[in-house]
């Protein structure tokens, strides 16, 4: 009896997990899912590698990455964000700046960033407010999906990729930038 009780309850984690994961969450504009190609990107801040503030409205590149993943120092997070730090000259000459977003803290970013040398700001989201203003599920509760954004000049999304590789991301959102 417990056995069967301890597996309905997974299976609705798991059937809640996916409906989530689906993008079945509405966001603050009233709006559900991922958000679109076209669709303005939400403003936010992060601090760069001098620990100063950087907005996404404010930036002075013409293209932005916002990339959102699970968590600091995790394999796969530490992958993509290495991957981006090993083509940041690329997405310097492309003129793309890079966001990195999760729901770590301010301090756990500031040590990842350290860690693996990463030239570029990070977005300590604790609230999740980014996250859900951007549509993007979470995997488990606090933890939030790989999901890649390209925003073009005009602050518009011109790219989604909802499911990262993170180790193929960088080179996608490179070869999507050339089109802009």
């Amino acid at each position: 009896m417990m056995r069967a009780l301890v597996t309905a309850g997974l299976a609705l984690q798991l059937v809640l997990l996916g409906s989530t994961a689906c993008g079945e969450s509405t966001r603050p504009d009233g709006g559900k899912g991922v958000l679109g190609k076209g669709t303005p990107a939400p403003d936010f801040e992060g601090r760069d590698v001098n620990d100063k503030p950087v907005r996404l409205s404010t930036r002075s590149s013409k293209l932005a990455l916002v990339y959102f993943y699970p968590k600091d120092e995790t394999p796969g997070c530490t992958k993509q964000a290495c991957a981006l730090r090993d083509s940041f000259k690329k997405f310097q000459d492309a003129g793309i700046t890079i966001f990195g977003v999760s729901r770590d803290s301010e301090e756990s970013h500031r040590a990842f960033r350290k860690a693996h040398s990463l030239p570029f700001p990070l977005v300590a989201d604790e609230s999740g407010a980014v996250q859900s203003a951007y549509g993007v599920p979470s995997r488990m509760p606090g933890i939030a999906a790989r999901v890649s954004f390209l925003i073009d000049g005009q602050g518009k999304i011109a790219h989604v990729w909802p499911d990262v590789d993170p180790v193929l991301n960088a080179g996608e959102v490179l070869e999507a930038a050339k089109v802009l």
